[in-house]
């Protein structure tokens, strides 16, 4: 048992979230109603987790994607507003940690992920504050194998842009919405790029980069850290803690 606002100096700690420029506040954003003996932890925010929270009896929820995102309408109205409502109705707190969580050598997305992929030699650059990260495969492969090889890994289905027709070996990866970093990424002399997404651009940075890029889903790509965050702090503080699912194709 831990009260909310010790965990979350814990994690911030933990995370070395004070260095981090984001896009929404991390840390505690709804402070709930009694110390935390049983932990959530899920992707998003969203109106499903939070009713599963509430199933559970859960004290608190930790999330990648919080609340009160920049240059969002911060009233808490419409979808936001019912949301709250659930959570405060229910006592539980809400814990959201995004860049801090991406950017972990331990527990973070990026980190998280290549060992979910299996890459070798995993390490972060100086890109987007460490955000993105390169690393190898054990064994080349072309990059329609590759597609293949992670969309088993990550159970769903992932797009290959690029007309690259040589072996994959060296690879750089960003989770989530990291698709802009896919020239600076190119200058480091990888074959394949790995995000979340697809912007209208992507396609052609990558066939005139000459490298494959792999749209692998932002929800997909980013399930891993608060996973193991959660393990983390179940463990150092002995919580009861679990990991729920929330499906989301995008």
């Amino acid at each position: 048992m831990i009260e909310p606002a010790a965990l979350v100096a814990y994690c911030d700690q933990l995370l070395d979230a004070p260095r981090f420029a984001d896009y929404a506040p991390n840390g505690l954003q709804v402070e709930g109603e009694r110390p935390v003996r049983r932990l959530i932890s899920g992707v998003t925010a969203c109106a499903a987790l939070i009713a599963a929270a509430c199933e559970a009896q859960a004290d608190a929820i930790l999330v990648h994607h919080g609340w009160f995102w920049k240059h969002e309408n911060p009233c808490l109205t419409g979808i936001k507003g019912f949301r709250a409502r659930r959570l405060l109705n229910a006592g539980i707190s809400l814990i959201a940690y995004h860049l801090p969580l991406d950017a972990h050598s331990e527990m973070g997305n990026n980190v998280t992920l290549g060992r979910q992929l299996g890459f070798m030699e995993m390490e972060p650059t100086t890109l987007a504050n460490g955000l993105v990260w390169v690393g190898r495969l054990s064994t080349s492969v072309l990059p329609e194998a590759f597609a293949e090889q992670v969309s088993r890994q990550l159970d769903r289905r992932v797009t290959l842009v690029g007309e690259r027709r040589e072996p994959v070996t060296r690879i750089a990866w960003c989770t989530g919405g990291g698709q802009g970093y896919l020239q600076s990424a190119a200058a480091l002399g990888i074959d394949a790029f790995i995000s979340g997404e697809l912007s209208e651009q992507t396609a052609h940075e990558a066939r005139e980069l000459g490298i494959c890029y792999l749209a692998a889903g932002h929800h997909a790509t980013e399930r891993y850290g608060v996973q193991a965050l959660g393990a983390h702090l179940a463990e150092r503080f002995d919580l009861q803690q679990t990991f729920i699912e929330i499906d989301n194709p995008a």
